[in-house]
């Protein structure tokens, strides 16, 4: 099971954006996370590695066609989702396209249709907890999954596939059209090259039946919305026999009441007392983590201020490390006094001299000056 960000996510771009865009993004990303810039720091060399393989695909006009198609599998086994159990391969360019689109005509490399199961994709929703800690869960899914009575291979138990008699089990047969040689899928036996004289009962011939299945998914700690698991073979079984696709697994971070996230950070506003901001002290914030934060805060501290928690965050996403947590204060002026409380702030108000809060001063005295 492997973790995949998807490449725009990474550029921090939208998925009509254009060629200048992605170039500014990539290279304001590379200068924030050069490792020389960041020495010794394990998570921003991952990720400028990782912005360097998002950038190096969503250059090319070829590789990019090909992402946005098939995502991530474009890339992996010959692209376009096909068949494959490990092992990244680069988009083979434009022979490829010409050959996926002209192949059936001109006769490609393989000379056999692709009958790999198809890919299929699951949505799910976690807490942002859960994505701060990890989780593990079980799904149920319906797929086509590998007929029981023929173990997958379409032909009735005791029976076996026999060559097609009409391609020589080539799966494509060729015929002349005037000055060109045509090659086409086998009318047979549709490019599989075997036909199966008794087909297995249950699957009518497709070595393939709907199913159930319960799958346990591992969601490790640090994903984001959008963070994709690849569950490879989990996908729909392949037609007599041939590989199974993978599914996929979407990860979408519900709202949180507290927190908002931004990468590996975490952002809370806290209101705080106008005696607190002017004399100083201290709040608990609870993390996500279980701990009680404690954030300090300065004598005079201003409205809008943030107050930044190192390690604190979110985990890092197949790393180590934490983000950090952001404390933004907001001053809370008091909607209720008591008389009490009314006559010392009469008192304090009588003591001003203005240098109490320079940035009102000096506003006004500009204005002042500006009004002549």
């Amino acid at each position: 099971m492997t973790t995949e960000v998807d490449f725009y996510e990474l550029l921090e771009c939208e998925r009509t954006a254009d060629d200048a865009t992605l170039k500014s993004a990539y290279r304001r990303l590379a200068i924030k996370y050069h490792p020389d810039k960041n020495a010794g720091c394990k998570e921003h060399e991952d990720k400028f590695k990782a912005i360097n393989e998002a950038y190096d695909c969503l250059k090319d006009p070829q590789k990019r066609a090909a992402y946005d198609r098939f995502g991530h599998a474009a890339f992996r086994n010959g692209g376009g989702g096909g068949g494959g159990h490990g092992g990244a391969q680069d988009f083979g360019g434009f022979s490829d396209i010409f050959e996926s689109v002209f192949g059936e005509f001109m006769g490609g490399r393989g000379g056999r249709p692709n009958l790999r199961g198809a890919d299929l994709r699951y949505d799910m929703e976690v807490t942002l907890e859960q994505a701060f800690h990890g989780h593990e869960t079980e799904i149920t899914v319906d797929v086509s999954g590998v007929c029981d009575t023929c173990d997958g291979t379409g032909a009735k138990p005791g029976t076996h596939a026999k060559t097609c008699q009409q391609c020589n089990g080539h799966g494509k047969v060729r015929a002349q059209q005037g000055f060109f040689m045509v090659e086409r899928t086998c009318p047979i036996c549709h490019g599989a090259g075997q036909v199966i004289a008794e087909p297995c009962r249950d699957c009518r011939g497709e070595g393939r039946t709907d199913k159930t299945k319960t799958l346990k998914i591992n969601v490790p700690p640090g994903v984001d919305e959008g963070t994709r698991i690849r569950l490879t073979g989990e996908g729909e079984a392949g037609a007599r026999g041939a590989p199974s696709g993978d599914l996929y697994i979407f990860l979408h971070v519900k709202k949180h009441g507290l927190y908002q996230r931004e990468g590996t950070s975490l952002f809370a506003t806290a209101p705080i007392s106008f005696t607190t901001a002017a004399l100083g002290g201290e709040i608990t914030i609870p993390g996500l983590d279980g701990e009680k934060h404690v954030i300090r805060i300065a004598p005079g501290t201003q409205s809008g201020r943030e107050i930044r928690h190192r390690g604190a965050g979110m985990p890092v996403l197949q790393g180590r490390g934490r983000g950090d947590l952001v404390i933004r204060l907001d001053v809370e002026m008091p909607s209720r006094l008591t008389a009490r409380q009314r006559e010392l702030l009469e008192e304090f108000r009588a003591t001003e001299t203005g240098e109490e809060c320079p940035e009102a001063t000096g506003f006004f005295a500009k204005l002042k000056a500006a009004l002549g």
